[in-house]
């Protein structure tokens, strides 16, 4: 497979400092070499341009930095659907969770006929209306599926930019009042950890590929690295107890390769400076491995 990664260092979509080193964190930890050591053919494009916390316009506090990610995003849309024209599996690496925007308005370009994978701890489903901290980050997946700030919603011209019936949130356990309200009113499918502790992940992530994949043509992955316990992902921002464990996450991953349905991932939301001996980093570098295919028996 050819592979194209794309680093979206964009620590504006929330207020911890250190996220923004998440895409060199992961590098670090080898991700294309190893991905190469698997025969894929990867090529890495480099950072997009991001402006720092210390210098960004704060702006509106119900959408906080909103001129800045808007600008963020549309360079990541831009990379991501050069990627996609390449024929080449796009490979966002966050960066906080606002750069999910910029990725799927980018797949968007290509047709919206896509179902999204959602694996994270919170909803994400949050509008300037409904959030009680203003962070962007916890709206990224209400804008790409047509609610909330305008500006959001409407990046990259395409709204919605996948199909909500086909989106499935998996391994959640922090939904804000209102956005649990909202959540329950949409067409999203959601998978709590209570489903994961009572199905079994293997029952979970068929039933979430089934349903992300049914009558569209492109599945996406967008995978937060809070829904992995913080005993196993101790380097990100929202750190939630109750998580997937090493196993179940890998699960998810071997499932969704096993799938052949995923054309587009991304990791987000690792923060290097909260984490120890870059041990999140390398966890999401062996889930990427898992995603593109590898076994103990080849």
């Amino acid at each position: 497979m050819d592979i194209g990664i794309i680093g979206a260092p964009v620590d504006l979509g929330q207020q911890r400092r250190g996220v923004d080193m998440g895409p060199s964190a992961i590098r670090i930890a080898g991700l294309k070499e190893r991905l190469e050591a698997l025969g894929h053919n990867v090529k890495d494009h480099g950072n997009i341009p991001a402006t720092d916390m210390a210098t960004a316009h704060l702006g509106n506090r119900r959408a906080r930095y909103i001129d800045d990610v808007v600008k963020q995003c549309g360079l990541l849309a831009d990379e991501v659907s050069a990627c996609v024209r390449q024929k080449s599996f796009p490979l966002v690496l966050g960066g906080d969770q606002s750069v999910s925007i910029g990725t799927l308005a980018g797949l968007a370009r290509s047709g919206t006929e896509r179902g999204i994978v959602w694996i994270d701890a919170h909803g994400d489903f949050n509008t300037p209306k409904t959030t009680p901290t203003g962070n962007i980050h916890g709206m990224a997946l209400a804008a790409i599926l047509g609610y909330g700030h305008p500006r959001l919603v409407a990046l990259g011209g395409v709204s919605p930019k996948a199909v909500e019936k086909n989106t499935v949130l998996v391994a959640c356990r922090d939904f804000d009042r209102e956005e649990s309200k909202a959540i329950a009113r949409s067409m999203v499918t959601v998978y709590t950890m209570k489903d994961i502790d009572e199905l079994g992940m293997n029952a979970v992530m068929r039933d979430a590929i089934s349903t992300a994949s049914t009558g569209v043509d492109q599945v996406h992955l967008s995978f937060d690295v809070d829904s992995v316990d913080p005993k196993e992902a101790p380097g990100t921002g929202t750190r939630v107890r109750g998580g997937l464990t090493y196993r179940e996450a890998q699960l998810a991953m071997e499932t969704l390769y096993g799938s052949r349905k995923v054309s587009s991932a991304e990791f987000v939301e690792v923060n290097p400076i909260l984490d120890l001996a870059n041990q999140t980093a390398e966890l999401v570098v062996e889930l990427a491995l898992s995603l593109f295919g590898k076994r103990i028996i080849r």
